[in-house]
């Protein structure tokens, strides 16, 4: 019979090493394998007949008109497929939803930055056209799932498709952001005019015209619009951060709206009474600030000296101007969180609204350059381009408020432009003639 040798102390202690090492590996097999499991019925899983169900997963948002177009006929997909479970996610009034949304986009690679979304079979389609082309494209992707379930093979695929369209010249263009663009061209086209930066610029050139010199006046002109532009951009940034942070939630939404309806009433209080009470304008205050900035501008020994003293008066009219700028970037910033824009193209359409923001200071440069004459913003102006922006302002904040889903509805949006335009038409002509 063999002799039993004791364990060395080096022996017992690899042993131990190694036992510990098989258990970690069973307990790592026991706690992946649940995993697996669970990320499979995720998308396929027994339903109460015992058969197997797809799951479809469809985000959608109340204020995104694309997902209310989209939501009858994807709600009504089981009625033609009982083998599919669908699972219908409004994100705005439920948080909740959108954090799930966030965590089964990254568990497929992907962001969850667009509505409407379906997620299933671990593909996630982004967009909506119409149901004879999205829908159908859907309904012949579920049928492959269904039958790839029934075989064993319900593999994730991590795809991301999102409804495009080929339009000449652009090329391809995503339809759910097909009309975003246009929208920022009537709201950026209305925010551009806007008395504050009118008053402050044609000041400066105003002082310029003594100097008689069109390269120094294009210059200085020049530079003032540049840093205001960059000035406003980092303004509706700002704001852009604020929304995306706080997310899609609907009290943010109400909250935007009744302080759009407030800057609306302020506004068009500011044609019938100009600035008496409580008004959204450069607060007579700080005028002597500028005017101080301005003439340092002129009295500048060099040109260096003036450019700086010119980015600095950008950067202070700017602060001033808050008060007259808060109402069109904080309705189109909340308007852009709610479209379902990617973070990265919320900045460009931030870009674009700022260019056409722009092009009316620089066709007032141009226009002193040509003529190396004076000129200041009457009463009367400033006025009727408060009641322009007050009552677009004003329809804005109503809509925001009631139907904010009709936000991306062109016709709607084109509908208050025009309603704003004659209403400041009919004004212009009622006051034609007075200045006051």
């Amino acid at each position: 019979m063999p002799i039993l040798k004791p364990f060395s102390r080096q022996e017992f202690s690899d042993m131990k090493t190694s036992l510990a090492r098989v258990l970690f590996a069973v307990a790592m097999l026991f706690w992946l394998l649940p995993l697996a499991a669970q990320s499979d019925e995720l998308w396929v899983k027994p339903g109460p007949d015992g058969r197997m169900h797809v799951q479809l997963y469809f985000f959608w948002s109340a204020t995104c008109p694309h997902c209310l177009e989209a939501r009858p006929f994807i709600e009504a997909m089981p009625a033609s497929r009982p083998w599919l479970t669908l699972h219908s996610l409004e994100l705005t009034r439920h948080p909740e939803h959108t954090r799930q949304y966030e965590k089964m986009a990254a568990q497929l690679g992907q962001e969850a930055a667009s509505v409407p979304a379906l997620l299933f079979c671990g593909e996630m389609h982004v967009g909506w056209h119409n149901a004879e082309t999205t829908g159908a494209e859907m309904l012949r992707r579920l049928d492959a799932c269904h039958a790839g379930a029934l075989a064993g093979n319900a593999a994730p695929t991590s795809n991301l498709v999102a409804e495009k369209l080929s339009v000449p010249i652009l090329g391809e263009v995503n339809l759910q952001h097909f009309s975003l663009p246009l929208l920022t061209i009537a709201i950026a086209g209305l925010d551009a005019f806007n008395p504050c930066a009118f008053f402050v610029l044609l000041f400066l050139l105003s002082l310029l015209v003594h100097q008689k010199s069109k390269k120094r006046m294009l210059a200085i002109g020049g530079i003032f619009v540049l840093f205001s532009g960059l000035m406003y951009f980092a303004f509706m940034a700002a704001w852009l951060s604020l929304f995306q942070l706080l997310g899609n939630l609907a009290w943010v939404t109400l909250a935007a709206g009744v302080l759009a309806v407030f800057v609306g009433a302020v506004n068009i209080k500011d044609f019938f009474a100009f600035e008496k009470g409580l008004s959204l304008s450069i607060p007579e205050s700080r005028k002597p600030d500028i005017y101080r900035r301005a003439r340092a501008i002129i009295s500048a020994d060099n040109l260096p000296a003036m450019v700086i003293a010119t980015i600095f008066l950008a950067i202070a009219a700017n602060f001033y101007e808050l008060l007259c700028t808060a109402g069109f970037p904080m309705v189109y910033t909340r308007l852009l969180t709610l479209s379902g824009v990617s973070p990265a193209g919320r900045y460009i359409y931030l870009g674009l609204y700022n260019l056409i923001y722009v092009i009316p200071l620089v066709l007032i440069v141009l226009a002193f350059v040509r003529s190396m004459g004076a000129r200041k913003l009457t009463e009367r102006e400033g006025r009727l381009l408060k009641l322009l922006s007050g009552a677009m302002m004003l329809e804005l904040g109503v809509l925001l408020l009631a139907a904010p889903e009709r936000l991306n509805n062109l016709p709607v949006a084109f509908g208050l432009l025009g309603v704003a335009v004659a209403l400041t038409w009919i004004a212009a002509q009622l006051t034609k003639g007075k200045n006051a």
